[in-house]
């Protein structure tokens, strides 16, 4: 017959001390955990900060986009081009691109008359150093200030 458990015992009737179940993690177990956690969070953190440069750079473009069509109905309506963004119907710049570009409208009375939408970035923005400063012509000439010849979506 098996002798009943008793809660005041420290193991149970008939298994030594060696089979308890260890409680916890050791050292090298957390350390462990913490260097995968290091890894991941290296290559992920910079990969973040690129999305959200090129999130931020494609809001601006279209925007810039938006205004270029704006300016052409404008042209239609007044025979000339505006500088003013409250004309082109954007008194204030959306939420997802004021943060980060400030974006200016430049005229020239031509022959021909022409435009040039310039997106100049700020705050964290200026950390996308590869594009920096874009700018859209009246002609759809789209350019950047940076190396990189991907800046915009095509």
């Amino acid at each position: 017959m098996v002798a009943p458990i008793s809660p005041f015992t420290a193991t149970p009737p008939g298994t030594s001390a060696r089979c308890r179940a260890v409680q916890g993690f050791t050292l090298i177990e957390l350390m462990v955990v913490v260097a995968v956690i290091a890894i991941l969070a290296a290559l992920a953190i910079p990969s973040y900060y690129r999305y959200m440069l090129r999130a931020n750079r494609a809001a601006a473009e279209a925007v810039m986009l938006d205004m270029s069509s704006a300016q052409e109905r404008y042209m239609i309506d007044s025979r000339q081009y505006t500088t003013s963004n409250a004309l082109l119907g954007y008194g204030a710049l959306p939420d997802t691109v004021s943060p980060n570009y400030t974006i200016a409208v430049a005229t020239s009375s031509g022959p021909p008359p022409s435009y040039t939408i310039t997106a100049t970035p700020i705050g964290n923005q200026t950390r996308d150093s590869g594009c920096g400063t874009l700018k859209l012509g009246s002609n759809g000439s789209k350019t950047a200030s940076g190396t990189s010849t991907t800046c915009w979506k095509r």
